[in-house]
């Protein structure tokens, strides 16, 4: 299923859609598949399925410790992408990382291995449109969806060709600075989601700093969904693998979701 499929699904049940964020390789890459199941299940309308790297310099320390933790734990694109050939989804699943990995792998064969083992989408992280030529067309001629992010501080010019250039969804940082869990999603989202809806009519999506109920519902009055990373990156490192750990993380995603409704 395609982001554009799964939101125009969701639009016809009144719901926005939760997106989930984990690291590949924090748990055991054997538990990949079990780990996207077990979110699916409970909720979650796509993944983003984090790639460890060793200078993650966007996050926040959740998301840096998970990626270290992955790293030590062997994990690397080959064995996330064998991990990822092993889910049976059907939501998207996107691959969510940064620009040396990919390119250390070779734009062409990291889209198209990403495509072969079920993937929608990805997000390059530092990867800025008006240098993405290149991944453009390497992630074009796969048939992979490609995200790009925009901030409160993106001039009108860059949310420009982030809207033009996004082909799954625009990704809305809800605030400047790292990754992390808040008290509070910052009001200021609203503008950037009405400007972004201004100029193109393709899904929105706010992440950063989303971490409970009340933030998704706040950014779902706006926005096409939320973005859930760093309370889920939490969620798991403690209970993954302990008793009781599963229906934790399956109560987080479905108290989440549940905030998505828009009726």
């Amino acid at each position: 299923m395609t982001l554009s499929e799964k939101f125009s699904e969701l639009s016809g049940k009144g719901e926005k859609a939760l997106v989930c964020f984990f690291t590949a390789g924090d748990q055991p890459l054997a538990d990949l598949p079990r780990i996207v199941a077990l979110l699916e299940k409970s909720g979650a309308d796509a993944i983003e399925i984090g790639i460890p790297f060793s200078d993650p310099f966007g996050e926040g320390p959740t998301i840096q410790d998970s990626s270290q933790r992955a790293l030590e734990n062997g994990a690397s694109v080959n064995k996330i992408l064998d991990a990822i050939s092993k889910c049976q989804s059907s939501i998207p699943l996107i691959t969510m990382g940064y620009y040396n990995p990919v390119l250390r792998t070779g734009l062409d064969a990291y889209a198209q291995r990403s495509k072969a083992v079920g993937c929608t989408g990805t997000i390059i992280s530092d990867l800025i449109p008006d240098e993405a030529d290149d991944w453009d067309a390497a992630s074009g001629n796969a048939g992979l969806e490609t995200i790009y992010l925009c901030a409160p501080t993106s001039t009108d010019a860059r949310i420009d060709q982030v809207a033009k250039r996004s082909t799954g969804f625009v990704y809305a940082v809800s605030r400047t600075g790292v990754t992390g869990a808040e008290s509070a999603v910052p009001p200021e989202v609203k503008d950037l989601v009405a400007k972004v809806r201004a100029l193109t009519a393709k899904p929105v999506c706010v992440g950063f700093g989303i971490s409970k109920p009340e933030h998704v519902q706040m950014v779902c009055s706006v926005a096409d969904g939320a973005v859930v990373g760093s309370a889920l990156v939490k969620c798991l490192h403690e209970n993954w693998g302990t008793p009781g750990g599963e229906e934790k993380v399956v109560d987080l995603i479905k108290t989440l979701k549940a905030a998505t409704a828009t009726a």
